[in-house]
């Protein structure tokens, strides 16, 4: 069992969550910079971290104070990332996922030219990272819409938003084509479903026939949004790369109970779905059907089905954190993962934050994209959220995650070695970042610490954790020392 030669190993970051400088070099304000940290909350209660409304938005917008705004300081990327980039060098990364802000260059998505300064830091950032020798791999949108789009027209529940974004990624691919190959449209496109203003800017309030129609219209959107930026990189861009994003949220049966497993089977194909738009080029009749029941008619226009159909993504990426369990009984326990509830797994343990570690799940997940869609599969998002602790000696001894790589990556193995083409690996946060779920930067997933805490109190400086020198070694000898 063995990685391929040119396996791209890395680690993967957000504009929204780290870079900062939210109102800096002419930015404007995206959805991420009114998400506000509830301490007081729950952190596994997704719903109401999420929660938004009218008032909400201009409250955040007329405070200038920016603690309980976690995401409008990150942590200072912006500034950083010469000495970031270093780190993640000197750590082996051979990719490195980002996003590109749209709000960086369309401050709020309506201009008709793009903010130079914006383009010159991605340029920067980009040319910085190929002498590096880091391949850029780069999110066209990730949760970072521009709230003004918003409070307009409702964010993506409005076709308008079509022409503006495909007007962003024109300009992307005609500024930065040069230094960027590969690229990825909308992050887990399939969660405009659980968190609509994060990933589609909708405001509950302002959907006259009702948030789950204005969801789907959203993702009807995005679908042709993604399809006409296809289009526009494999013209722009000889021999470029376009893939779709996934959450890859893997369900078994609670029990073997037909009932248990009927309601998995429903589960399960609702998060295949949406894959299969960008894969297949149309809508799948169960889907339509499973719409249908729910009252909700697509916006479907003449020509939208001939653009889906004639631009197919070239790859398949998605995240995978964990698994889950499906049952019938109202009364089945259940447990929070990557903002779904499911019920809980008691063959399996779990993070601080309640997201069952589940490596097998991973290689079954693995399996079943590459046997349906028959692409090529990248791995952009998978990592462990947790509590680390700096001992008086600035040392960070995290052996838990060190084992959830170990085991995630001996399944990733197993599954290139039973014929998975498998492109590379980002893992989630190669360094400390703000949570997109809890805007909390206390959820560790980084091999490289960043002193801040929630509140955005620390010096910021960056420190190796032992897991740093341990995927160090992993990808200088191609996973062969685990």
């Amino acid at each position: 069992m063995s990685f391929p030669d040119g396996f791209l190993w890395g680690g993967a970051i957000a504009a929204n969550q780290t870079e900062g400088a939210w109102n800096v070099d002419g930015k404007g304000p995206s959805v991420a910079d009114v998400a506000m940290y509830r301490p007081k909350l729950d952190p596994k209660d997704y719903a109401a971290h999420h929660a938004v409304s009218t008032a909400s938005i201009e409250a955040a917008l007329a405070d200038p104070d920016g603690t309980y705004y976690p995401k409008r300081r990150g942590i200072d990327f912006y500034h950083r990332y010469p000495e970031d980039l270093a780190l993640f060098a000197e750590l082996g990364l051979k990719v490195l996922r980002v996003s590109i802000a749209w709000t960086r260059l369309y401050p709020t998505g309506e201009e008709t030219e793009p903010n130079e300064a914006g383009i010159a830091y991605y340029q920067a950032l980009f040319t910085e990272m190929r002498r590096l020798g880091i391949e850029p791999l780069v999110t066209l949108s990730h949760y970072e819409s521009p709230v003004a789009l918003s409070v307009k027209y409702n964010g993506w529940a409005d076709r308008r938003v079509v022409e503006l974004f495909t007007r962003f990624t024109l300009t992307c691919f005609e500024r930065f084509g040069s230094l960027v190959n590969r690229w990825l449209t909308f992050n887990e496109i399939d969660s405009v479903m659980r968190h609509p203003f994060t990933s589609a800017g909708i405001i509950p309030e302002n959907c006259p026939d009702g948030v789950q129609a204005a969801c789907y219209a959203a993702l009807h959107h995005q679908y042709l949004a993604s399809a006409i930026a296809t289009e526009q990189c494999h013209r722009l861009i000889p021999g470029s790369q376009v893939g779709c994003m996934l959450t890859k949220l893997t369900t078994y049966p609670r029990t073997c109970a037909p009932e248990d497993v009927a309601a998995t089977q429903h589960k399960n194909l609702d998060n295949l779905w949406f894959g299969d738009v960008h894969v297949f080029g149309e809508y799948p009749r169960l889907m339509l059907a499973d719409i249908a029941r729910k009252g909700v008619t697509l916006p479907i226009e003449p020509g939208d089905e001939d653009i889906l159909r004639s631009h197919p993504v070239d790859f398949v990426s998605f995240s995978y954190y964990q698994s889950s369990t499906e049952s019938v009984d109202p009364d089945a326990e259940r447990t929070p993962g990557n903002t779904i509830l499911g019920v809980k797994n008691p063959y399996l343990p779990s993070s601080e934050w309640g997201w069952q570690i589940d490596a097998v799940g991973f290689r079954i997940s693995l399996i079943e994209l590459y046997d349906r869609y028959r692409k090529p599969l990248f791995v952009v998002e998978n990592g462990i959220g947790a509590i680390d602790q700096v001992t008086e000696q600035g040392e960070i001894h995290d052996p838990y995650r060190i084992a959830y790589f170990r085991e995630h990556f001996t399944q990733m193995k197993q599954a290139v070695d039973e014929g998975v083409e498998l492109l590379g690996y980002t893992s989630w946060g190669t360094i400390d970042l703000i949570s997109a779920s809890s805007s909390q930067i206390t959820k560790r997933y980084g091999f490289i610490h960043v002193d801040q805490d929630d509140l955005g109190a620390g010096t910021g400086a960056r420190r190796r954790k032992d897991s740093f020198w341990w995927y160090q070694k992993v990808i200088a000898t191609n996973g062969e020392e685990l």
